[in-house]
Formats: structure tokens, sequence, C-alpha cells
């Protein structure tokens, strides 16, 4: 499944033939935020060599002040040229210490320990995610809002998809940054899109999520729109999800799948699918890290609340699409494109891994409408739910030792310590809805 990737040497001559005189070597905080330092191209030799350093004590999840001097180290593989800039390209970085180690809190740095953990049982990973975003009109102050230009649904066009012109130029800007667009069109929701580019690796993938986001909000604003990837930002309609789909190759082949078994599913498949569910409810405090996520994962708009499998059935977590062969794979359809998608991608990975090593069966697949079912009928089946809230996915994640080993110690209670003051701040705040219930009445 290798590709050609750029070297060191590869994005020197690049550099100095496109005379890109401003290089952005960007990476992510613990949140999934983008950050990045400019650097002028002419020192591209000594970037790549030493690296850059930099004060992270400003970064969210980093260091202390009194341990803040960390180091950038670009990937000579993530070169791009910026499509809406001129002579302007970006270089992915990891971050690491003075002295060359990994920092324990790069995001970046936690998938590429996964990465090489399911390398060292001889496996890749592959994934390929589906993110949806919202298009909404901006103020006369350039300010957001909720209010959208269209009232299209899924896969209309223009002129009812208002939107189209825009997210043809998101299309052309993400191909001139070197993806391999599949499809573009317009989600259920009034000013919903998707946007779905094809598999690779999971470091890959990763990279080009975190610069997915960057080149649609990019691209809306030049459209006088605002691109926000808030999985529920209206009540009433669908939020915005991120189905990751993910598969695992050895030695060229799709390890995922099996002609002789029951629905050619091996049972590495099975193990990896069981893995998934056994460690759902804690991962997802990272899949769905905001306190807004948990207003997607309600009843009524096709949330995927089940901690369970089907295939041909789009109401359980987890979905096996119908193609075979190189194509099967595992779609895990609770996160939302708000997450960290180094943290998200590798802790799902971990989870499978466990499935595997320790064969988890995931027992039958659920293949009626979960969303039939009553209450008592979901707990006579011993279907698990997904947390109802940020706190509870939290104290999910709190009790499983495992991922929390894998994930290490720094990043898991950085994470926490911010979730837990944006839960405290949401906790506390009277909302409208309440001046609207109560104000009047008692």
């Amino acid at each position: 499944m290798a590709e050609k990737r750029l070297s060191k040497q590869d994005v020197i001559k690049l550099v100095r033939d496109l005379d890109i005189k401003l290089l952005h070597l960007q990476f992510t905080d613990i949140l999934g935020g983008m950050k990045n330092v400019g650097i002028p191209g002419r020192h591209i030799e000594t970037i790549l060599e030493e690296g850059v350093p930099f004060d992270g004590s400003s970064i969210e999840g980093f260091m202390r002040i009194e341990e803040s001097d960390m180091c950038l180290k670009p990937d000579p593989a993530t070169f791009a040229v910026l499509p809406w800039k001129t002579k302007e390209a970006r270089l992915i970085c990891d971050v690491t210490t003075p002295n060359g180690d990994p920092f324990p809190g790069d995001p970046r740095g936690f998938l590429k320990k996964m990465l090489q953990k399911a390398h060292d049982m001889g496996l890749e990973m592959m994934a390929g995610p589906e993110a949806e975003f919202f298009l909404f009109e901006r103020d006369q102050n350039g300010q957001p809002t909720t209010r959208t230009h269209d009232q299209a649904g899924y896969f209309d066009l223009a002129p009812v998809d208002k939107g189209e012109a825009a997210r043809q130029d998101m299309v052309t800007a993400l191909e001139a940054m070197d993806f391999l667009v599949e499809a573009s069109h317009h989600e259920c929701g009034y000013g919903q899109h998707e946007i779905d580019f094809k598999y690779a690796d999971a470091l890959k993938i990763a990279d080009q999520v975190a610069t997915f986001r960057l080149v649609i909000k990019t691209v809306a604003m030049q459209h006088g729109l605002h691109a926000t990837f808030m999985p529920k930002p209206v009540y009433g309609i669908a939020g915005s999800g991120m189905h990751v789909n993910q598969s695992l190759f050895k030695e060229g082949q799709n390890i995922f799948f099996d002609p002789q078994a029951p629905e050619q599913l091996s049972e590495t498949c099975l193990h990896y699918i069981g893995g998934l569910m056994k460690h759902a409810r804690a991962f997802t405090a990272f899949t769905n890290p905001l306190v807004n996520s948990y207003k997607r994962l309600v009843p009524g708009h096709e949330a995927p609340l089940y901690v369970t499998w089907a295939q041909k059935n789009r109401s359980p977590m987890i979905r096996i699409p119908a193609p075979r062969g190189k194509a099967t794979r595992v779609e895990v359809r609770s996160p939302d494109p708000s997450c960290n998608p180094y943290l998200s991608i590798g802790l799902m990975l971990c989870a499978g891994l466990d499935g595997i090593a320790n064969r988890i069966d995931p027992g039958p697949a659920m293949n009626c409408n979960l969303y039939d079912l009553s209450p008592e009928q979901i707990e006579e089946k011993h279907i698990e739910t997904l947390p109802a809230s940020l706190v509870e996915a939290l104290e999910a994640f709190q009790e499983d030792a495992m991922l929390q080993e894998a994930l290490g110690n720094h990043i898991w209670q950085q994470f926490k310590a911010a979730k837990l003051h944006e839960w405290d701040q949401y906790r506390t705040q009277v909302h409208q809805w309440e001046v609207d219930n109560y104000l009047g009445i008692y």
C-alpha cells in the first residue's frame, strides 16, 4: 500500500524551483486546533535538518512555562503549496523536546505510536473519513450566524443548492493540495455539505483532516460565508458527523476480507469490531469532544447511539459497507468533525488492536432498525448506548485503563482538565431555553 513520499531533497528542490517565499509550519494542539509559524523559504535546508524551536507554554495542553522549550520537526511528505496564497507552502510537523525525543503531548506523535504498534504486528491501517459541515451567512460585521443561504436537501443541485459554487472551489483547492476527492454533495440539512476524499494510510488521512478544515473555512470566507464543523449548530435538524472507514492490510492484502467466511468478513475483522465496541464509550470522549457533540447523539436524526454493529443498516454505531475484497472496511459512524483526528483515529486503532489481540467477540450483527426498538427492547438485547454528555464520556474514559495507558498521562490529564472546565462553564450558564420556560412561571 506504500506510495512515493517526498524526501528532504525533493522538498528543498520544490521550494527553490517554485520560489516559495514563506513556509507555514503547522501542527495541532491537544484539542485539535491548527497552529502555525511562518518561516522564510530560504531557510528550508535548516528547517528540515534542525527543526524550529518554539515556546510551547501558550499552546493548549502543551507544557508549563518552566519546561516549555520545544521543537517543530517538519515531515517532508506533507509539503503542499497553499492555493489561496502566492508563493507560500505548508509543512506539517512533529513536536519534539529540545533533545529530539518525541513530546508526549503531541497528538500526531500519539497516532504514529499506535501505527507503530500495528506495524509491529505486521499490520497497516488505512482510513477514509466522511466529514460534513455547514455553510452559514455572516452578518454585516462579518460575524458568523446560523442563517443559511439555501433550502436544499440531500443531493440537490444549483440553483436550489446555493453553496455549490463555494463547494466546487473547495474541491479545486483540496485537489491542488494533493487530495484525491471522490465526491462532493449537499447533505440533508439546509446549508449542510459533505466532501469525501480517497482513503489512504491513517497518518496521511489525519493530516488531511486537519488540512481539510483549514481549506473549507478559508474558501468559505472567500465566498462571504462561514463554514462550521460544529456537530449540532441548529436545533431540530441532523447534525454533522465524520464517519471514519477503517481497514487493516498485511503484505498488501486487506485482512478484514475472507472470501470463505460468512458475509466474507474475517475473524480478524470481527475481533477488531469487538475491540471498538468494548472501548466505544471511552473513546467517545475524544471522537465527540464538545458539549455540543451530545446534542447530535440523540434519537430522531439517524444518530449512531447504539454500541453495536450491522451490515446494510445505518442505525448502529458500526456499519460494514457492501464492497468486499480490498474495499472491505469497518465504518465507525459516531465521530464528529470537531475531533482531533490524530487522537481519535489513534484511539480507535488502539481499541481495534485490543480486540484482535484478545479475540473479542462483537456478538451478532443487529440488522434490524434499532430506532424502532423501545428502551425495554434495547435493554433486553443488552445493547449499550454511547454517553449522553461530555462529562459521562470523560468518566467512561477514566474507567478504561487500557486506553489511558496507551494515550499517556500527559495528553489525558491536559485534555480532561480542559474538557471539565468546558463542561463546568456550560453547566453553570443560564441558557435561553431556561429563561423562556421558567421566567414567567416561577
